[in-house]
């Protein structure tokens, strides 16, 4: 009998999966853990919006407080799943308390890199959550030049959204083109070209070789010997994963949770999103893909073979 279950991960993947089995007519015990203290959010609008002023932080959420009355959930906020016993269906949380299941989902996401060997330091952003953008924006309002290191989709919107606030902004990039591996050559140039109309200044094929400032950030060094002094960094050169948590689990994790198509990782076990690798005849093989549709869609996906059980079709 199906009466219990877990989804960790309170983003845009899980919240998306607990409303699919809601809308699917599950009618049992659900629990929604989340690491951040805040309720889902959208993320698209943090490099955007918020950045720029014309949002508010609390627009970013995807339904108000009461918004979550029909779902009828045990939301666990601000809590960290810190280990899962496949053979026991139970989820460890810190502070050792605990959360059963008959059936598990996993939308822990990801988190960004950042520049190794440096040190953290006041000027020096990474932009991920919605505290994240809370802080950079505030910087951003006593600022005059930033630096952004990593063309990506991340560093670019940042870009933009600097500039829109009239900011000196210079991006650092180690591809000879941005995006190229994604967008390809061609399309790419066209996205730098029409950075570098509205004055960003980006710089390709060079790397950082150092962060300068003590107590706080004052510039970066490049692999070329120039420097970039600069009021605000903003690192943006991807995001790892978030699977350590289950080592040691009995789960396949290889740059994320590796599953079949169903999207199941084992027996009960469902992942989706950023964290997730599902099978995909289409490509060949089991890609991670970084994209909002796709957490969506995953999700919706896994909740509908949680339902429907290892028999569900394709």
């Amino acid at each position: 009998m199906l009466r219990r279950i877990v989804i960790v991960g309170a983003s845009l993947a899980g919240l998306r999966a607990a409303e699919t089995l809601r809308d699917r007519g599950f009618d049992g015990e659900l629990t929604l853990i989340g690491e951040e203290s805040h309720r889902p959010y959208d993320r698209p609008p943090l490099s955007k919006q918020v950045l720029q002023g014309t949002w508010e932080p609390e627009q970013t959420f995807f339904h108000k407080k009461d918004g979550y009355d029909a779902l009828a959930l045990d939301m666990r906020l601000g809590v960290r799943a810190t280990s899962v016993d496949v053979r026991a269906r139970r989820v460890t949380l810190a502070g050792g308390t605990f959360a059963d299941y008959d059936r598990l989902i996993i939308a822990t996401g990801a988190r960004v890199r950042t520049l190794p060997g440096t040190a953290p330091r006041a000027g020096l952003f990474v932009l991920r959550g919605l505290d994240d953008a809370i802080a950079l924006r505030q910087e951003l309002m006593h600022a005059r030049r930033v630096a952004i290191v990593g063309a990506g989709f991340i560093g670019l919107e940042v870009a933009a959204s600097c500039r829109a606030r009239g900011l000196h902004v210079t991006v650092i990039e180690s591809l000879p083109v941005p995006l190229s591996p994604i967008l390809g050559r061609t399309l790419s140039e066209m996205i730098a070209a029409m950075h570098r109309d509205h004055s960003v200044d980006l710089r390709t094929g060079v790397a950082v070789t150092d962060v300068f400032g003590e107590s706080r950030v004052t510039g970066i060094s490049l692999s070329d010997g120039s420097r970039i002094h600069a009021d605000v960094v903003v690192v943006g050169i991807g995001v790892t994963p978030n699977i350590e948590w289950l080592e040691g689990s009995g789960l396949t994790l290889n740059n994320g949770i590796v599953c079949n198509g169903f999207g199941e990782a084992a027996p009960h076990v469902y992942a989706a999103g950023d964290v997730a690798r599902v099978a995909n005849r289409w490509h060949g093989d089991s890609p991670r893909i970084e994209h909002w549709t796709n957490a969506v869609e995953q999700a919706v996906h896994a909740a509908e073979n949680t339902l429907a059980g290892p028999t569900a079709a394709t």
